[in-house]
């Protein structure tokens, strides 16, 4: 019995030191890096919340944190910027220009840029950030939600999630993520009939031709 228990560890030590290589046994693995998303809050409907006081939906609420930390996000980051609680009917030029030098800013220490924001002037931003920046380095990703996350039926659970998934998936460049699509500026624009953001027929035309 002596003899095969030499045997055993005359086997065994050699395995272990090479299992374990150089690195002290103290040391832990190293890990991989984390993929850091900057997530840029504009206010919009998602982010409303009802205001028992004065009866109404407000932007006061930071629905957006506790929404995505609630998510498991293996191997990611997630920072925060809360730029401004507006509906996107209120941003003018100035609010643009704020949110395209904050997302200028992201993209040089982030791997994807997502802005929340409001549905109906969501085109107009894009826009904007594709003049300022027509061959940017990360996915720079809109979304919102046709409906107050609080309420009950809101998209807005599945589009943020899907926009951060994207963000790992999708080139650099510049979209907006709604309802299990990704689509590209420029071009792209609400239906306010569907309820969805859908690529204007010029975008698609242009896309067909190319």
């Amino acid at each position: 019995m002596n003899d095969g228990n030499e045997g055993m560890n005359r086997i065994a030590k050699p395995l272990a030191r090479e299992g374990m290589g150089n690195r002290p046994s103290n040391t832990p693995a190293p890990s991989a890096e984390l993929f850091k998303i900057a997530v840029i809050m504009t206010g919009g409907t998602i982010a409303k919340t009802y205001d028992l006081r004065k009866a109404v939906l407000r932007n006061v609420d930071p629905v957006i944190k506790r929404l995505i930390r609630s998510l498991r996000l293996e191997g990611a980051k997630v920072s925060f910027k809360e730029l401004m609680r507006k509906d996107s009917l209120d941003l003018d030029q100035d609010d643009r220009a704020r949110i395209v030098e904050t997302v200028q800013t992201a993209i040089k220490r982030n791997s994807a840029v997502v802005i929340i924001h409001g549905t109906d002037t969501l085109s107009a931003t894009g826009e904007a950030l594709l003049a300022a920046m027509a061959a940017p380095t990360v996915p720079i990703i809109l979304t919102g939600a046709m409906a107050p996350f609080v309420v009950e039926g809101s998209d807005g659970l599945q589009n943020v999630t899907e926009a951060l998934f994207a963000c790992r998936l999708l080139a650099p460049g510049i979209y907006a993520v709604f309802h299990g699509r990704a689509l590209a500026f420029p071009g792209v624009v609400k239906d306010r009939d569907a309820l969805t953001f859908v690529l204007s027929s010029d975008a698609l035309i242009a896309k067909s031709r190319s």
